[in-house]
């Protein structure tokens, strides 16, 4: 027997995360120098990483022999103040990627229901397969922004879990505060949301989650330092909710998931709000360029508050994906989340931003007009 025939038979289905490419792999494929290639397809930072949380993470390196805090003692006693929270309302994780494959260990097997919008953040998807649940997709409106009242209208018994990434990936549209109280106050007592808030810091109008954990709603609330932060590669993000939920996820997170580094650079940056305000500036900014200049080529893109944009380009969009590559810019496909004609662009500085509109008019020219 090979492999295949001997795993659980829920993997036969689960879709492979596909994440972007990374300059390296590109460069090599294309015969080019790194330097020469932008990547603007993974939703980074383009400005780097927040200052106090690199050296932070530097310095702990001098630790790296010990192993991690468990219990991330430190950075929830300062997230739990400046969320007006107690430490038992927090979990600290690899990653708010994390908290969805723990949630999967928690409540989900084959009869359980999971409710998403199509498409979403794919990993909501993958976790579902692979505990043998059921995912209930709901498409999108023909806007791209999520039907609020078509997820609740998908709630059955044997539903525990409904994921709600806000600003949606890839669509980068997002849920007014006023729409979401609605939806929260909607849900039966048997569901819990999963409210993905891992580009929350981008918005200009942040709906306020913690809220309905004080309330003593079944939320749980993602949150990540990988965004704004610019703390990707070391993955650490926090869920918010009840202690009773908190305590729960703690006991099948895995020992010392988040590394020493990646705990000190969360513990600093967390109060680096001027790294916060800097980048919020710059990515609205180049968020606003992109939508103008690209809408001026006769293009579509979506509306979104997010630091990517979700553009239509068409029957010609994998081929235009492919000819930006060969012009150094790395873009990201989105075919697997049901989007052929579409492309994510990952705002980027502004110098990589113009960059990109001229490489796109040179490939479009007056076509799409």
């Amino acid at each position: 027997m090979n492999y295949s025939q001997l795993v659980k038979p829920s993997i036969a289905g689960v879709p492979v995360y596909i994440p972007g490419k990374p300059i390296e792999v590109v460069a090599r494929e294309l015969g080019m120098e790194p330097s020469s290639l932008a990547k603007m397809a993974s939703n980074e930072n383009p400005l780097g990483s927040s200052p106090k949380g690199l050296r932070a993470a530097k310095a702990a390196l001098a630790e790296a022999f010990m192993y991690p805090e468990n219990s991330a003692f430190f950075l929830k006693a300062k997230l739990a103040a400046k969320l007006g929270v107690t430490p038992e309302n927090l979990v600290v994780t690899a990653g708010s990627n994390e908290i969805i494959y723990l949630l999967g260990d928690l409540f989900l097997a084959p009869g359980v229901e999971v409710v998403m919008s199509k498409p979403c953040f794919i990993t909501g998807k993958i976790v579902t397969l692979l505990n043998g649940a059921k995912p209930v997709e709901v498409p999108l409106k023909e806007d791209l922004s999520q039907d609020l009242d078509g997820l609740l209208a998908a709630i059955t018994p044997a539903t525990r879990l409904v994921y709600l990434p806000d600003p949606n990936n890839p669509t980068g549209t997002v849920i007014s505060p006023e729409a979401l109280d609605k939806f929260v106050a909607s849900l039966p007592d048997h569901v819990v949301l999963v409210y993905d808030e891992a580009y929350r810091e981008y918005r200009s109008d942040i709906p306020d989650s913690v809220k309905y954990v004080k309330q003593g709603k079944k939320v749980v609330a993602m949150r990540t330092f990988s965004k704004i932060y610019g703390l990707a590669g070391l993955r650490v993000g926090y869920a918010v909710c009840e202690p009773e939920m908190a305590a729960l996820i703690d006991r099948v997170r895995p020992p010392f998931d988040v590394s020493v580094p990646a705990l000190a650079a969360a513990l600093a940056a967390a109060d680096d709000t001027a790294w916060v305000k800097k980048c919020h500036k710059a990515n609205a900014e180049g968020l606003a360029y992109l939508q103008k200049e690209l809408s001026a080529l006769g293009l579509k893109p979506v509306a979104g508050e997010a630091n990517f944009l979700l553009v239509h380009f068409g029957p010609r969009a994998k081929e235009i994906f492919v000819q930006l590559e060969k012009k150094g810019f790395i873009i990201r496909p989105v075919a697997n989340y049901g989007l052929p004609e579409h492309l994510r662009i990952s705002v980027g500085t502004s110098a990589q931003n113009a960059g990109l509109v001229a490489a796109i008019a040179g490939i479009v020219g007056t076509s799409s007009r």
